[in-house]
């Protein structure tokens, strides 16, 4: 099918720019495009598949619903130590489940589907901007995405928004290449990702396909098309991927005794319909769910961190924006109904993604939310950032002219900031290291933080703020790494800028923040004695007896990788909260719940008890204990005790 040429700009869109201008403009020839996002990759994320252990809170207890998966063949029904989860939908679950069953229980298999799910975008990121918008927009895409720091942050942990991002952008995608080319069979594969989509983040998944979805239709007019989107048969095919599991779940947990209101009691519980759907769902988004265990971001926090979360690549918004304001005030130009049924498919690429993103920023903007809940958005803001940036960069080469001075003189601007925020981190860094230089190496840098508490450790970079001299020592490499990197790159990225070298600008800005990446996974490496209770694991895997009990002090979340590392059952001792709250009022859990007097009761009696104690604890445990426990590791000032004498 032909594309019709956009009129929404008086000025050619880079599509009808020479081939020859083009080619001339982005050298690289598509095998090392592929070849230079493969090796971004295998860098910074398949390297770190490795290390650290599995993390405390989130990333083990994730795991161990996995675990139990992979152990038992039980698939319907998430367990975590014994007790139903039922918040998550199983999708990833299985993924990492099948993972176990082929690698064993490990980080790399706990973490490969995310980091398959990265490359995946990356992917898509390149051909979807390659078919939309040019070469050099497809190969930034697929850099940015690999490059940006929240993109990987948030997949340190096992969560599923990665897999999500992966596989609503991929059912958008069909949809529209479907549309375009009048393709069918496309627009069943969307509905079939979409169906996996919800089987991996609930009904978020299909939100926000129509919440991009709908708008575009009613704004482009191809809602007209309506009959070539195979209402029923796509539904259909939705609803028997992603209804059995749904109907099955509620089948294998239903209510319980007679519960009343949304606060379960011991045996009077609403089962799976009421908790995943309305607990879960709308009065998550309400900021009424029960338990309270979450928070809101303030709105000027909100907004502002997607900046960070795409550093470095929105170091080129003000330049893109200020670019695309002028052009369109220049051409006078209004987006007329007419304007919008003839947009070819970049300009609808490029309606799509700001719909997209706009949704999903907005949704989450009313609802509570978490720092990592608008990752999906993440792929339509650097798709867009790439398409825009490319644009610039080519139009200054191929069309000189005193108005894109200016756009230069932004693009300059943006990447002397960068060069100035890189010197000064690297002069930080490197006063850091000349202080911390005569002070020992340190293994355990958990018990030399300063333990500020800063955003009450709700932020993910909240332990930054805890750096302390000493801990410092621990941070040599990482640290001289990343010194080095920003020292050099930023400002070797503005001299290239500023001799209009566009291309080896950008991607010597990309490359600094992959090399980048790699130091803080060193860096977080070095903080697996404080995030991270493993070793505690391992140490009672060595020294405790088959019958020997495992009691965590708290909510399972604080040492949640003894759990998975050892695979024994955890007694909770003042441990009924957060997500082990509601299946642990079902009549069959089993009794792992335990008070202060319970643990006064059994303790040195029966089978030797090991007692885990995260540092909030304890002052309380010891003052409960009476020092009636012995000391048999500590770690990032946790404790693990026991109580009677090691033989």
């Amino acid at each position: 099918m032909r594309m019709r040429p956009s009129i929404s700009s008086d000025e050619p869109p880079l599509a009808e720019v020479g081939a020859s201008n083009l080619a001339a403009n982005f050298p690289l020839s598509r095998r090392a495009e592929w070849l230079l996002i493969l090796a971004v990759f295998l860098a910074v994320y398949f390297a770190a598949l490795f290390t650290p252990s599995l993390l405390d809170d989130a990333d083990a207890t994730h795991a161990q619903a996995a675990q139990h998966m992979a152990l038992t063949g039980h698939v319907v029904t998430l367990t975590v130590d014994g007790i139903r989860y039922l918040e998550k939908p199983p999708f990833p679950y299985w993924l990492v489940a099948i993972d176990y069953r082929m690698f064993g229980f490990n980080a790399f298999a706990t973490h490969l589907p995310a980091a398959l799910a990265i490359l995946g975008c990356a992917i898509l990121a390149l051909l979807w901007g390659r078919r939309a918008y040019s070469e050099r927009a497809a190969f930034y895409a697929a850099l940015a995405f690999l490059t940006s720091i929240g993109v990987f942050l948030f997949t340190r942990i096992f969560i599923p928004e990665v897999i999500l991002t992966l596989l609503t952008a991929l059912a958008l995608y069909l949809f529209l290449t479907g549309l375009e080319d009048r393709q069918p069979a496309r627009f069943y594969a969307a509905y079939a990702l979409l169906a996996l989509a919800l089987l991996t983040k609930g009904l978020i998944a299909p939100v926000f396909f129509l919440g991009a979805v709908l708008p575009y239709l009613l704004l482009t007019g191809e809602w007209r098309r309506w009959r070539e989107f195979h209402l029923l048969t796509g539904t259909l095919l939705f609803l028997a991927i992603g209804a059995p599991w749904h109907i099955l779940a509620g089948l294998h947990n239903p209510d319980q005794g007679q519960p009343v209101g949304n606060i379960p009691t011991p045996g009077n519980v609403h089962g799976f319909f009421y908790f995943y759907f309305i607990n879960e769902h709308l009065l998550r988004f309400l900021g009424r769910r029960y338990p309270h265990d979450y928070n809101k971001l303030p709105g000027y926090l909100y907004w502002s961190l997607h900046m960070v979360w795409l550093f470095p690549w929105s170091l080129y918004w003000p330049a893109t924006l200020y670019a695309a304001w002028r052009k369109n005030r220049a051409a006078g130009l209004r987006l007329t109904w007419e304007h919008r049924r003839h947009l070819d498919f970049s300009g609808k690429t490029t309606l799509l993604m700001a719909l997209y993103a706009g949704f999903i920023l907005l949704f989450f903007s009313i609802s509570t939310n978490q720092e990592y809940y608008t990752y999906p958005a993440y792929f339509p803001l650097l798709l867009l950032t790439a398409m825009a940036l490319a644009k610039l960069e080519t139009q200054v080469v191929i069309e000189p002219a005193p108005e894109q001075a200016v756009d230069t003189r932004w693009l300059e601007v943006s990447q002397a900031l960068f060069a100035l925020v890189g010197v000064g981190v690297a002069v930080t860094l490197a006063y850091g290291l000349w202080e911390s230089r005569h002070l020992p190496y340190i293994a355990d840098i958990g018990a030399l933080l300063a333990h500020r508490d800063v955003g009450g450790y709700s932020l993910s970079m909240s332990h930054f703020f805890d750096l302390t001299g000493p801990s410092f020592a621990a941070l040599r490499l990482p640290a001289l790494l990343a010194a080095g990197t920003l020292l050099v790159g930023p400002t070797l990225a503005w001299r290239m800028r500023a001799r209009k070298q566009h291309l080896s600008a950008t991607f010597s800005t990309a490359m600094t923040a992959a090399m980048f990446l790699v130091a803080a996974h060193i860096a977080l490496v070095r903080f697996q004695p404080m995030l991270s209770s493993r070793a505690m694991a391992n140490t009672i895997n060595r020294v405790a007896a088959p019958d020997d009990m495992l009691l965590l002090y708290g909510d399972q979340s604080y040492g949640s990788s003894i759990l998975f590392y050892t695979q024994r059952r955890g007694y909770l001792v003042d441990g009924r909260t957060s997500s082990m709250l509601w299946g642990s009022y079902y009549p069959d859990a089993p009794h792992i719940f335990l008070d202060d007097a319970e643990l006064l009761g059994m303790w040195g009696h029966g089978p030797r008890k090991f007692l885990f104690v995260p540092p909030d604890y304890r002052d309380h445990v010891e003052a409960l204990l009476d020092h009636r426990a012995y000391l048999v590791q500590e770690l990032s000032d946790k404790e693990l005790l026991t109580d009677r004498p090691l033989n």
